[in-house]
């Protein structure tokens, strides 16, 4: 899995401050049981949690009840109106499939590229991913007339021969929704195994210990154990990887076919792709930082790790931006007067306000990043986050929204405006997130403890001998006394 370190001494003489360097990733952590120890610590119930499951489990009240409404009253009460008949719930829906991506780009790609800073954080985003896109699945439904047909998006024999329109964008995303789904929870639940072991060794309610012992899978820490583990690990982030590009490449598609201004570009797969990933980074921020400080695992989640994934976001920051100004480049060099007066009254006319919300949260304000200083401020990447969080959506919102009320003619232009019920729905897709999230993390460890074990130097025999050695060598033992590394096989 991760790369291990080199073994030192369990001598208390040795000072091991919680400075990570390229030969101790995890400084402050001194051996396997602390980190059982801390993370375990995690899964205790405490009042501000209950606080803030109850928070979310009002707010998913709110969008429930707005969505009876709706039912009762039509999709009229959600805002919708000719020419825009598409809204808040596809806006939304494809900001939480790109909130999604995150965590397989943490866990697969950064993984297979041996990214040592995904550690600690790939656990939260595996999750986040999960629960991310169980939201972003209700918004095809919630979009549906009559939502209790849904099932009709499926292929499936019946005796009346109804099979579904192919050529329409939401069959595409059920198929792209349910593909992600399938994929991501296999790829979370493989990652969990060993970590189930360990909840099911130290467990003393016999039902908690029943549940961990069958999910689990018997797992008995043996070296042909991990060896087919890895093996597994190592297929599943091969075979996610081109999920992760392709998957919000086909939600790109439910634009890009059209012959609306604006969508009608070879540029929105690479575009979509870059910013789910950006997304997806701003909310792994906003999740991790406060459970960093919250569950006491700052000598876990390091200043490098969150200066590594700065750097990341960065980097995406950068791409979205180029795609936006691509955009701006194809349409004026186009000679297509449709095409320049909608970009001309996206920047300068109508949606203005909305665009350069977009650009100032998702191109401006990422280049603070750029300052070392800033990119390991927690402080300030959890306030990014959400700006990243707030450009994101109007991303989608500029997208959608300018090019349906200002299409070829000019009786097709008009105007939207959101309801209560949009607002919401809205609301209550942030709120069944974070229920199914905040369950998860009292449930579960939410750092993977096998991958944070492999990382942290095993101890080795030496009495104060090898402990002044390490003294003399700057914390860590010389390398001409140290044993190989220990592989995963060996830990427990």
């Amino acid at each position: 899995m991760a790369t291990t370190a080199r073994p030192h001494s369990d001598d208390p003489v040795v000072q091991r401050p919680n400075v990570p360097s390229a030969n101790v990733r995890l400084p402050a952590v001194r051996d396997y049981k602390q980190v059982d120890d801390d993370v375990l610590a995690t899964l205790k119930p405490t009042l501000g949690w209950f606080a803030a499951l109850a928070t979310a489990i009002f707010c998913l009240l709110l969008g429930a009840g707005a969505w009876i409404y709706q039912i009762y009253e039509g999709l009229g009460a959600a805002g919708y109106h000719p020419p825009v008949m598409w809204g808040v719930y596809i806006i939304t829906f494809v900001f939480w499939v790109g909130i999604g991506h995150a965590g397989t780009l943490i866990s697969a790609i950064l993984y297979l590229f041996r990214a040592g800073f995904r550690t600690s954080i790939y656990r939260m985003a595996e999750a986040m991913t999960v629960f991310a896109v169980m939201t972003a699945g209700l918004f095809p439904i919630l979009h549906l007339g009559r939502p209790w047909k849904f099932f009709w998006l499926i292929p499936y024999p019946n005796w009346r021969l109804l099979w579904p329109q192919f050529k329409s964008p939401l069959v595409w995303d059920v198929f792209a929704i349910l593909t992600y789904f399938t994929v991501s929870s296999t790829f979370l639940y493989i990652g969990l195994i060993p970590d189930f072991a360990v909840l099911r060794d130290r467990e003393t309610n016999p039902v908690r210990k029943r549940i961990f012992a069958i999910l689990s899978l018997g797992w008995r820490n043996s070296d042909k154990e991990w060896r087919h583990f890895t093996r597994a690990y190592l297929f599943l982030a091969a075979f996610a990887t081109p999920l992760v590009l392709s998957v919000h490449s086909v939600v790109s598609f439910d634009f890009a076919m059209s012959l609306v201004p604006g969508w009608h570009a070879t540029i929105f797969p690479p575009y979509f792709v870059a910013g789910a990933i950006f997304s997806g980074i701003g909310m792994v921020f906003t999740i991790g930082i406060p459970l960093r400080k919250w569950f006491n695992l700052k000598h876990i989640i390091t200043l490098n790790d969150l200066d590594a994934a700065a750097k990341l976001c960065l980097f995406t920051s950068l791409v979205v931006g180029l795609a936006y100004l691509t955009e701006f480049q194809i349409a004026w060099m186009s000679g297509n007067k449709v095409e320049q007066q909608y970009f001309w009254n996206r920047l300068f006319g109508q949606w203005a306000w909305a665009a350069w919300i977009m650009l100032i949260c998702n191109m401006v304000l990422p280049l603070s990043l750029f300052s070392q200083k800033l990119r390991r401020n927690p402080l300030w990447l959890f306030i990014l986050s959400i700006f990243i969080n707030i450009g994101m959506w109007f991303e989608r919102f500029v997208i959608v929204i300018p090019s349906l009320s200002h299409e070829f003619e000019p009786w097709q232009w008009g105007g939207y405006a959101p309801t209560w019920v949009d607002y919401f729905i809205l609301i209550g897709s942030f709120g069944w997130f974070f229920m199914w999230f905040l369950l998860f993390i009292k449930q579960m460890p939410v750092v993977a403890l096998a991958e944070i074990k492999e990382i942290i130097p095993p101890k080795m025999r030496g009495g104060l001998a090898r402990a002044h050695q390490a003294v003399e060598h700057g914390g860590m033992a010389s390398p001409q006394n140290n044993n190989p590394p220990m592989g995963p096989g060996a830990h427990s």
